[in-house]
């Protein structure tokens, strides 16, 4: 059984020392957004941008413009467009980037493994500058935060209360002592809540007055981030299972992990078309059923062949939302 172990921890391959790239090296453009392919980069912007991932913010920006539509309340004023705008900041560019500089800083040692080419693990941009970047982005977010509570003349700081709760979310789920992300269920429900329910709430609350119906519907939904955030999680089996952390791919599989992310995301959503047709909305279900069958035609053209592969592939042509 030793020598078995041996041969195969021999067998397995070796973690690249630099970023991955299918041409001659690696994309500008990939380093900007912070996605796999990346090319070396030394210019320090640069870099703090990239640890931002601003791939990552269009969900949340998107998830603004649907709370402020569902409130009733917006008009194409330039005041409230100037409000809305303010908010999608405080989300994606901010807390988003909060939030991914959060996670890269404690996912260093598993980086180290998976992804050496990193910021943090190679050593581009220090420590003390990334700890630097999460308290300013941290701040920044919840000053907007505040800000926009008074501009909308609330008595009760809804807006600031519910970004001060999704950022301990944030914080809560990438460090210790509670690490939410080494239980892949727990873990990747909070990610997918804060990247679906938290915006809308936001958006919703800044315009007009978030109802119960709507947050049970958005925590729902919550579901389909589940398996979206599942996505992520493939490329960072090797180092997940020597930290020990029980993300769904090291737990079940990556066979099984892979049809838990897809049927997580396409039941969830199927659902809820079921539900807008149920409330008398057919329009609405027919839009997100016409949103859902391309979606599970990438699942099967890319994501289900290779979900380590092409994860990145999946995201950027099923996933824009």
């Amino acid at each position: 059984m030793g020598a078995a172990e041996t041969d195969a921890n021999e067998a397995k391959p070796q973690a690249p020392d630099k970023a991955p790239d299918s041409g001659g090296g690696g994309s500008s453009f990939n380093q900007l957004l912070g996605i796999k392919g990346a090319a070396k980069e030394t210019n320090k912007w640069k870099i703090r941008l990239q640890l931002t991932k601003p791939v990552t913010w269009p969900p949340l920006v998107l998830g603004v413009v649907c709370g402020a539509a569902a409130s009733g309340n917006f008009d194409w004023t330039l005041e409230d467009v100037a409000k809305s705008i303010v908010c999608m900041l405080m989300s994606g560019p901010l807390l988003t980037g909060y939030t991914q500089t959060i996670n890269d800083y404690y996912d260093r040692e598993i980086d180290a493994i998976n992804e050496p080419y990193r910021p943090i693990p190679s050593g581009v941009i220090s420590e003390n500058e990334v700890i630097t970047q999460i308290w300013i982005l941290l701040l920044g977010g919840l000053g907007l935060a505040g800000l926009l509570d008074v501009w909308a003349g609330h008595d009760f700081p809804i807006v600031f209360y519910l970004a001060l709760g999704g950022s301990l979310v944030s914080y809560i789920y990438s460090a210790p002592p509670l690490k939410l992300k080494q239980n892949g269920w727990i873990g990747n429900y909070a990610l997918g809540a804060s990247y679906i329910s938290l915006p809308w709430w936001a958006g919703q609350a800044l315009f007009g007055t978030l109802t119960p119906d709507i947050i049970v519907l958005t925590l729902l939904y919550s579901i389909a981030g589940l398996g979206i955030a599942i996505v992520n999680d493939f490329k960072s089996i090797e180092g997940d299972r020597l930290l020990g952390l029980q993300s769904l791919p090291v737990a079940f599989g990556a066979e099984t992990a892979k049809w838990i992310c897809v049927g997580a995301i396409d039941i969830t959503q199927i659902s809820v078309a079921g539900y807008l047709l149920g409330a008398g909305k057919p329009y609405h279900a027919l839009a997100l059923l016409g949103l859902i069958i391309p979606q599970v035609f990438f699942q099967f053209q890319y994501f289900l062949k290779d979900p380590v592969k092409y994860d990145v592939k999946y995201q950027d042509v099923a996933e824009p939302e």
